[in-house]
């Protein structure tokens, strides 16, 4: 594997990288940095959690100069929070060589960002809506753009924005660089790349390693009305650091995060109908660990890219094979381990049989924790902080204390007590959820796949050219070869 160092980056990147924690490449990484900083267009077939950003991100702050107070790159982004999170990462990566980084997205006051947009940024990170509506009120001028990306392009395509990439393409010098990531390459972004693109070169990751390979998966067949109390169980005995539950609807999204507070858990829910900031504010707790449990739809997860999440329910089956990849995508990234478990309700095991298929991978199923299972769990957890607190705290102070507690009682009763009062019982204040329809097979029957998953019926309001409001868009072995014309 390559070291950033041997990558011969600039001093003010190089000490960036270095702060952001990087040590070594990507695949994706590894071979992209270097063809883009010759100036070559590329594609690169890679999905997230793959390491993209800083693929593109390190050329992008090296190839741009900060006394040119202009827009010098532009990010296309599928939605809002993806924009964001790009930007902060850009920004990291320009920190020491003074390349600022903007993001622009639906949803936010366009006076406020116009007013940021008057201090000159060097990078702009955008949706593509919001991007146009810029362009049109001339509030953007892209004509000294020397780089432009388009990420996760299919993404883009499959919400109905390859009309306006086109047309925020055509407003960028012909003689700029571009880079286009895609976990796929359909036909529509072929034709995009020949249209636009100057006789790219392609990396392509393998798509069955880069997608789940450090992430364990496991399902649990149970009914419905057993499913909350059997994810407690599991949140008692596994501990995650920071854990994200998937489910199905807005409804419920809102009752399982206010059902898990009840029992104690602390825990927020993000969908589509919650306010910008509402939905920055949680994000925020989230990757600051002030909450430790995020609950969410598929739509407002997507894009989502927060490290350090240990572990994936989804506490509701996915409709679609290619929405349980992204899933399972948020945990598992930049080579950490992650472990993604699915609730499987006896009518849905036909629809999970459909994404193994499609996935390739077997999906291990998991017994049914019981609530002993869970006492242990937190009793184990218990002996941890104990053992922890000894370890690297400051404990002299009490001694004197426990010295005159154990002329009272013994040392077993006395430890035992408080392993009892450190020790997280398992709560059983009774919570209501409304219950969702089971997915069943029957249901997919007349629905087929590609080899993403993504549904080829027509019906389908996942498949290309249909347009969401602009609003709510907001190690693997790797090769590169020229572009096919």
């Amino acid at each position: 594997m390559q070291t950033f160092n041997e990558l011969n980056l600039s001093q003010p990147v190089a000490r960036a990288i270095t702060a952001m924690g990087f040590e070594e490449t990507t695949p994706i990484q590894a071979q992209t940095i270097p063809l883009a900083m010759k100036g070559i267009d590329l594609i690169g077939q890679a999905h997230t959690g793959t390491g993209k950003t800083a693929a593109f991100g390190i050329p992008l702050v090296e190839m741009f100069e900060s006394f040119i107070e202009q827009i010098q790159g532009i990010v296309i982004a599928p939605t809002r929070e993806l924009a964001v999170q790009v930007a902060e990462e850009l920004n990291r990566i320009g920190q020491f060589k003074g390349i600022r980084t903007l993001p622009i997205y639906g949803g936010q006051d366009i006076v406020r960002q116009i007013n940021a947009l008057k201090k000159r940024p060097h990078i702009i990170v955008g949706t593509p809506g919001r991007l146009l509506d810029h362009i049109r009120r001339k509030t953007i001028r892209l004509q000294q753009v020397r780089m432009v990306i388009l990420d996760e392009a299919d993404e883009m395509l499959n919400m109905g924005f390859i009309e306006d990439i086109e047309t925020i393409l055509q407003e960028t010098p012909k003689e700029r660089q571009t880079l286009l990531f895609s976990a796929t390459i359909p036909r529509q972004i072929q034709n995009l790349a020949q249209q636009f693109m100057k006789d790219p070169e392609v990396i392509r990751i393998n798509p069955k390693e880069m997608t789940v390979a450090n992430t364990e998966q496991y399902y649990l067949e149970v009914q419905e009305r057993q499913k909350f109390d059997v994810l407690c169980r599991l949140l008692d005995i596994q501990s995650p650091a920071l854990a994200i539950i998937f489910g199905r609807t807005k409804r419920r999204v809102d009752e399982l995060y206010e059902a898990l507070n009840k029992r104690g858990y602390s825990a927020e829910g993000i969908h589509g109908d919650l306010t910008q900031s509402k939905r920055d504010s949680v994000l925020r707790q989230f990757k600051e660990g002030t909450i430790e449990v995020l609950v969410a739809t598929d739509v407002a997860a997507r894009g989502l890219d927060i490290s350090g999440v240990t572990h994936v329910y989804n506490f509701d089956i996915p409709q679609d094979p290619e929405s349980y990849v992204h899933r399972i995508g948020r945990t598992g990234r930049l080579g950490k381990p992650g472990q993604a478990i699915t609730f499987v309700t006896p009518r849905e095991i036909g629809l999970l049989k459909i994404i193994e298929s499609i996935s390739r991978r077997k999906i291990m199923r998991m017994p049914v924790p019981t609530t002993y299972e869970a006492i242990k769990g937190q009793q184990r957890l218990a002996i941890e902080k104990l053992l922890r607190v000894i370890e690297e705290e400051d404990i002299k102070q009490y001694k004197g204390l426990a010295e005159d507690l154990l002329e009272k009682t013994d040392s077993v009763t006395l430890l035992s007590a408080a392993l009892k009062m450190i020790t997280k019982e398992p709560d059983l204040t009774p919570v209501h959820l409304t219950e969702v329809t089971p997915v069943g097979v029957k249901q997919q029957r007349n629905v087929k796949f590609d080899q993403r998953g993504y549904r080829k019926d027509s019906g389908s309001q996942r498949g290309p050219g249909r347009r969401r409001d602009r609003n709510q868009r907001g190690n693997s072995r790797g090769e590169h070869n020229r572009w096919p014309h």
